[in-house]
């Protein structure tokens, strides 16, 4: 794995709180142990295109105003959905 940032191959996964603003522009919320990358050489903490299109789909296919104001990425990616999936992502 390489890191999008410095291109380093001095990186591993871990797992990090970050903040989420869910589509309707409402509220944040808190996503505790979502799957992130660490750059020791540079030093960049983020989460790869595929974990943000995963946080964000679920995020549009559930009921948000349901959403505690924390909740756990597992927590979070188990929510019942209201629609199988984003039929509003037109990029595939």
């Amino acid at each position: 794995m390489i890191c999008q940032w410095c291109e380093s191959e001095t990186v591993h996964e871990t797992s990090n709180t970050v903040y989420w603003e869910i589509p309707d522009g409402t509220k944040v919320i808190e996503i505790q142990g979502t799957p992130s990358i660490l750059c020791l050489e540079c030093g960049m903490n983020y989460q790869t295109d595929t974990t943000v299109k995963e946080i964000e789909d679920q995020l549009y296919l559930i009921d948000s105003s349901m959403l505690e104001k924390s909740m756990k990425y597992e927590t979070l990616m188990a929510a019942p959905r209201l629609l199988k999936r984003n039929y509003f992502d037109f990029s595939k």
